[in-house]
């Protein structure tokens, strides 16, 4: 079973606890996509979001989605020792001779599925010598913050209305809206439409850029990703305004 906490478009974190009983009580793996949400691990005002991942078979996680890490930085973490490799590795005698002069536990290219290319990993590394955990903390609490604050703002809009509206459900590092334009008709082609023709008015005109997607049987709606630590609250203020300005001249 693959299950995942993350939904790459809703950004919901769902009840791991109850998802790990089914799965011991039916025998059956259980997969994290943690890959926007695992950073939460370092704040402690927002771990408890994932409460119950550490009873997962296996983890994927990216670093450079919520922790700012440079592209590419992902990572797959599985419970049962040696279980990747074996299922993996071709032991391939011409790219991993055993009988070198130093300890071969070191070697990189046998412990990535990635082979022989660079180590992204190692990213993580230097940023977090750098930053610190609390440093990283201090980051996701930021994100966090902002969330709240723009989902407190679009609450009291009525030209905006929110995919998930519940402060706790709604994506942790970004928020979900679209903008409603109240046609003389109903057309879901037109509404399908609004977000994709702002975006576009936004690139032509340099202003902002913010990713849109449909959901099921929902219109293209916006999602707003913090993931930048020079975000401000006035940049949020600003975004919204952009919206509302070119969602008027449609």
């Amino acid at each position: 079973l693959i299950y995942r906490i993350n939904i790459t478009v809703l950004g919901a974190f769902d009840p791991l606890q109850d998802v790990a009983d089914i799965c011991e009580r039916h025998n059956l793996w259980m997969h994290v996509d943690a890959a926007w949400g695992g950073g939460l691990l370092l704040s402690r005002n927002h771990s408890y979001k994932l409460s119950g991942i550490e009873r997962a078979n296996s983890v994927t996680w990216n670093p450079h989605k919520l922790m700012g890490v440079p592209l590419q930085c992902s990572a797959i973490l599985i419970r049962e020792k040696g279980l990747l490799e074996a299922c993996n590795q071709m032991q391939a005698g011409y790219l991993f001779q055993p009988d070198k002069l130093y300890n071969v536990d070191f070697d990189t290219g046998d412990k990535t599925i990635q082979c022989g290319r660079h180590v992204d990993i190692f990213k993580l590394w230097l940023m977090w010598k750098a930053k610190g955990t609390s440093g990283f903390e201090a980051q996701i609490n930021r994100y966090m913050e902002l969330a709240k604050y723009f989902y407190k703002v679009l609450k009291k809009k009525d030209n905006f209305k929110l995919v998930l509206d519940a402060e706790v459900r709604t994506l942790s590092f970004y928020v979900e809206a679209y903008l409603l334009v109240k046609f003389p008709f109903n057309n879901i082609y037109i509404y399908t439409q609004i977000a994709p023709k702002i975006k576009a008015q936004m690139l032509e005109e340099g202003t902002a850029m913010i990713s849109y997607q449909p959901c099921g049987d929902k219109v293209n709606f916006f999602r707003m990703v913090f993931s930048n630590p020079a975000t401000r609250q006035t940049d949020v203020d600003y975004l919204i305004d952009e919206i509302e300005r070119l969602g008027k001249d449609l």
